[in-house]
């Protein structure tokens, strides 16, 4: 079982991308869903996290009030909106879901059971 990442691209500073991931429809709304992101040398690193029924996220400090994430259920998908990207936004961006007991956890990456095989995001001019 595999989560599907998609979106992806080659970007300037300052623009914008759209990342979906769709999501096994068993999943619905019994887990969270995290978006991951690594960089070449780098280790993996949480990025956002929406809760199973849309009511709550959280986000890495350094993307927060650039970065949304967003879900809708009845389509299985889930959506990490990202605006004024910089170099530094560059990375293989990966999603994740977790049983919605371990929202509180939602940084840990072993409490993520089933993950998207990436998509890559390069910022550069």
């Amino acid at each position: 079982v595999q989560l599907q990442a998609s979106g992806g691209g080659l970007v300037q500073p300052g623009g914008s991308l759209r990342l979906s991931c769709a999501v096994p429809g068993f999943i619905s709304d019994y887990y969270a869903i995290g978006w991951y992101h690594q960089a070449p040398g780098k280790e993996r690193e949480f990025v956002a996290v929406i809760s199973g029924y849309g009511a709550s996220t959280d986000y890495l400090d350094s993307v927060k009030g650039r970065f949304t994430i967003s879900r809708d259920n009845d389509k299985n998908t889930v959506w990490l909106q990202m605006k004024s990207l910089k170099p530094e936004d560059t990375a293989v961006y990966y999603c994740a879901a977790a049983p919605r007991r371990y929202y509180s956890d939602y940084t840990n990456g072993a409490r993520y059971d089933y993950w998207g095989q990436g998509t890559l995001v390069t910022v550069s001019s």
